[in-house]
């Protein structure tokens, strides 16, 4: 099972946003992470580091007004 989980980086710490995280696809307004149970999440942020040893993706908002969707 994936155990990839995403976190965003905001005020300086890592807010986890998704677990479970099996797609991660560039749209036009950013990022959408999709996890295995269908749940899905898209960001305005830009990837700032993959570790696949730690399970973990953290990403950084690309304006100072970030938001989070749920679909």
């Amino acid at each position: 099972m994936c155990d990839i989980t995403a976190y965003l980086i905001l005020n300086g710490l890592e807010e986890k946003i998704l677990e479970n995280v099996d797609i991660v696809e560039e749209t036009s307004d950013g990022i959408r992470l999709i996890n295995i149970f269908g749940e899905q999440k898209s960001i305005r942020a830009k990837i700032v580091r993959f570790n696949n040893s730690e399970k973990k993706m953290t990403f950084k908002p690309t304006n100072a007004q970030e938001t989070i969707s749920v679909a």
